[in-house]
């Protein structure tokens, strides 16, 4: 199932590109799995990881998701697809309040999409200094807020044992960037 669901976000992002570069926006989706998948995730969370961005930035809806992968991988999907028709702040205070209540799993598929993203961005700034930032919906100040936010809620109700080791690398990241 997983090999099906990296070629279907492989497809439906076809032609797209991510914001800084010419670099193929399902490498994203892709390196957000692999890293689920390097610390244990289960089937369906890589799934998701892969299918995390394709009903949020394709024209595929939700109900092709649960057609071809099932119920659970459309929880998954689902939990951290953003509305596009509020603003960049309200899509990412929900996130933040779902990110305080949810389960360990969409924890963790959040906390991944966004340590691939700070990654991405990481690399950007050392690549093109802070011009960057203003390619971006939101500037410094509101992504410094985001990411702070994404590390302080990620821990919230998760015991030691369901924590995986890259929220520590998520922390390291966003104290690295947002000095």
């Amino acid at each position: 199932m997983k090999e099906r669901a990296k070629r279907f976000a492989e497809e439906a992002h076809e032609g797209q590109f991510r914001k800084v570069g010419n670099i193929p926006y399902v490498t994203h989706p892709i390196r957000v799995a692999a890293l689920l998948d390097k610390f244990g995730a289960s089937e369906e969370l890589v799934c998701a990881a892969y299918l995390h961005d394709v009903v949020e930035d394709t024209p595929i809806e939700i109900e092709e998701i649960e057609k071809e992968f099932g119920k659970r991988v459309t929880e998954l999907v689902q939990s951290h697809t953003e509305d596009k028709s509020k603003t960049w702040k309200e899509r990412k205070q929900h996130t933040i309040d779902i990110l305080k209540t949810a389960e360990s799993e969409v924890k963790q598929l959040i906390v991944a999409d966004r340590f691939d993203n700070l990654l991405s961005l990481e690399k950007d700034l050392k690549e093109k200094g802070s011009a960057v930032w203003g390619i971006f919906n939101a500037g410094y100040e509101d992504q410094k807020w985001y990411n702070e936010s994404i590390v302080e809620m990620m821990d919230h109700g998760l015991s030691k044992e369901d924590r995986p080791p890259f929220f520590d690398d998520i922390t390291a990241a966003v104290k690295r960037i947002f000095i």
